[in-house]
């Protein structure tokens, strides 16, 4: 099937749909034990682990290809 510069142009118009509050969860939940896993200094504090996981500034973005992920979670650092 092939995909033609007006349906890619339609597809770009239309608005991403919302992340289920319960994907968000998951993905906090990774994002965490992620965390847990790298620094091992934050399974005594879980304002220090909160802090590091807000200084992360992640950003849901939506597949828009063939075969992409629904919705994936990009990672930005904080700047130093």
């Amino acid at each position: 099937m092939k995909t033609g510069p007006l349906s890619l142009f339609k597809r770009a118009l239309r608005k991403a749909p919302p992340v289920h509050p319960v994907d968000r969860q998951l993905a906090k939940r990774w994002i965490k034990t992620r965390l847990l896993a790298l620094y091992p200094e934050l399974r005594q504090s879980p304002e220090a682990l909160e802090a590091a996981y807000q200084a992360l500034d992640l950003q849901p973005h939506y597949g828009t290809r063939a075969g992409d992920a629904h919705t994936y979670y990009e990672v930005t650092l904080p700047e130093s």
